[in-house]
């Protein structure tokens, strides 16, 4: 059990030490800790081989849900895609798009105004949007308004 424990120590500080040196992403480093914590607990069960097997199963389940929740979007990722959106719907003309990109976790995406029109007295934009994250890209079409404070907000 202690050796489980200090192996897993070592391996957690090796980890953070990576992370801190920028040479991990946001998705290795969640699939690397969970499968730790996952490890960790696993080892709280069973005795013997059972234990390995609990250790094992722990490790592999932490490490599915730790990189699942490394592969969403961020703060930063959020913010990057709000001042792009932003940018777009203000200043680009239609069919011009405005990219953004996240070179920690790799997320990026693009926003492209299709048609601005007036409706009920307000400035409104069609827009396709398009994010990648963790790999896999989405896409979404919607509207957006400007508001009296100059933000634009998304209708539909």
């Amino acid at each position: 059990m202690k050796k489980i424990a200090n192996l897993l120590l070592i391996t957690f500080v090796s980890i953070s030490i990576a992370a801190c040196n920028g040479q991990m992403n946001k998705q290795g480093g969640g699939t690397l800790i969970g499968g730790l914590a996952g490890g960790l607990l696993g080892s709280q069960f069973g005795g013997g081989e059972g234990k390995l097997v609990a250790v094992g199963v722990g490790a592999l389940a932490g490490a599915l849900v730790g990189g699942q929740i490394g592969k969403t979007m961020d703060e930063y990722d959020r913010q990057m895609l709000q001042k792009s959106s932003q940018q777009a719907l203000e200043f680009s003309p239609a069919g011009s798009s405005v990219a953004w990109n996240n070179p920690d976790s790799g997320n990026h995406g693009s926003i492209t105004p299709t048609k601005t029109f007036k409706e009920s007295g307000q400035y409104c934009r069609e827009y396709q949007q398009e994010v990648v994250i963790g790999g896999e890209k989405q896409k979404a079409y919607g509207k957006a308004c400007r508001q009296s404070d100059g933000n634009w907000k998304i209708i539909q």
